[in-house]
């Protein structure tokens, strides 16, 4: 029977200014390896193709051999990385991450992948605590990623959440909550790296 789903790509967002964190996230290193390269591993994991989406300013910076989306800067926050990538390949469903997930794992990719519904707007991972989509751990499809364009010509919000919450997604839940952990801060990096550092040092 023929395969009819649109293809799955996968989207690193590292074009984020890092503020809070002080210095550039995508760079931070959790499992011995930048973690743009991590997530872009894990991607590559699950999906047909991945990219890192990044800022023109970065692209000068990029030594490794990373397949780059380009910000096209016509949207606020994350849908302007998601959004370049859709424009770029209209017909695909994009699973994207953030690059500040220092827990994510091959595991949870796998059970988003093998829960996701091409018939709704989107399947994003929530934790069983709050219930709440998190867009920067979803898969959208193309239909919803179209709505999105014209939802953000009339909406006051460019938050992605708030536009999942508003549309017909499908849900899907950890076993552990702990690996949506977003790191954004000095303080995060130090938890998250105390937590895995036993590990390394077997």
């Amino acid at each position: 029977m023929k395969h009819t789903h649109p293809e799955l790509y996968g989207l690193v967002l590292a074009g984020g200014k890092s503020t809070r964190m002080g210095s550039d996230k995508r760079l931070l290193q959790y499992h011995s390896v930048p973690q743009q390269s991590y997530i872009y591993q894990l991607l590559e994991s699950v999906c047909k193709r991945t990219f890192l989406s990044i800022r023109d300013e970065q692209k000068s910076e990029m030594e490794e051999n990373f397949e780059v989306m380009m910000d096209q800067n016509e949207f606020r926050g994350p849908f302007n990385g998601i959004l370049s990538a859709h424009k770029a390949f209209p017909d695909a469903a994009w699973l994207v991450l953030a690059c500040d997930l220092p827990l994510i794992d091959e595991k949870t990719l796998a059970l988003l992948v093998s829960k996701r519904n091409p018939e709704k707007m989107a399947t994003s991972m929530a934790t069983n605590k709050t219930g709440l989509p998190e867009p920067l751990v979803t898969i959208w499809e193309p239909t919803g990623l179209k709505k999105a364009i014209a939802y953000l010509k009339t909406a006051e919000s460019s938050c992605p959440r708030k536009y999942l919450l508003n549309s017909e997604i499908e849900l899907v839940f950890p076993g552990n909550d702990e690996v949506l952990f977003n790191a954004n801060s000095l303080e995060d990096y130090e938890h998250i790296k105390s937590k895995l550092e036993p590990t390394h040092g077997k």
